[in-house]
């Protein structure tokens, strides 16, 4: 049986992942693609649990690193329960967010190190990378008026501009470190 195939989607709020997802799921499994779904954090029970302590604006001001420890908590868990197991069975995962999304988002936005990130993914998942992840890129401000839309703005949706920023900057740089990996999407465009 051959392995299957770890696609990631990554992208600042209001990108359209999520939208895309759907699309794109639709559109592999019409061609009779074995797919599993999921979202980090997220995915499992812990995964679940996790993600609604970090996205609750009631959770307040958490420590930067409490929060990172918390997304790779969600990951360990989501590895060992969905992703490995998917994989191992010759199932495509197709995941909104991943491990670009720390250094992006921990990294970039919270101003964590890079070096500490990278050790905890050596440390979690040393031998698991995306086949391919879709950035979903567009300007910041854009992606915040999208976000705006929704009734109930997450923790991380009530950052300001400049939080985003960083993030956007260390989502392109991610890309520019890994070009075979990680390929750009205009979201500034219709979701065709």
């Amino acid at each position: 049986m051959s392995k299957g195939q770890f696609i990631t989607l990554e992208g600042t709020e209001g990108a359209g992942k999520s939208t895309a997802a759907v699309a794109i799921a639709d559109w592999l499994m019409g061609r009779g693609v074995d797919l599993v779904i999921s979202r980090e954090p997220g995915g499992t029970a812990l995964g679940e649990m996790l993600r609604s302590v970090l996205l609750d604006p009631n959770t307040g001001n958490l420590a930067a690193e409490s929060e990172l420890l918390m997304m790779f908590a969600a990951r360990a868990q989501h590895i060992m329960q969905i992703i490995q197991p998917a994989l191992e069975a010759g199932k495509w995962v197709l995941c909104d967010r991943f491990t670009d999304a720390s250094f992006a988002y921990q990294g970039g936005g919270r101003g964590l190190s890079f070096e500490r990130i990278e050790e905890l993914e050596q440390w979690v998942h040393p031998h698991l990378q995306p086949d391919l992840t879709l950035l979903f890129d567009l300007p910041v401000e854009e992606g915040l008026q999208r976000a705006g839309r929704r009734n109930f703005p997450d923790r991380f949706e009530q950052e300001k501009v400049a939080f985003f920023t960083e993030v956007r900057e260390a989502y392109l740089r991610r890309m520019e470190q890994f070009p075979g990996r990680v390929k750009l999407v205009d979201a500034s465009q219709n979701v065709e």
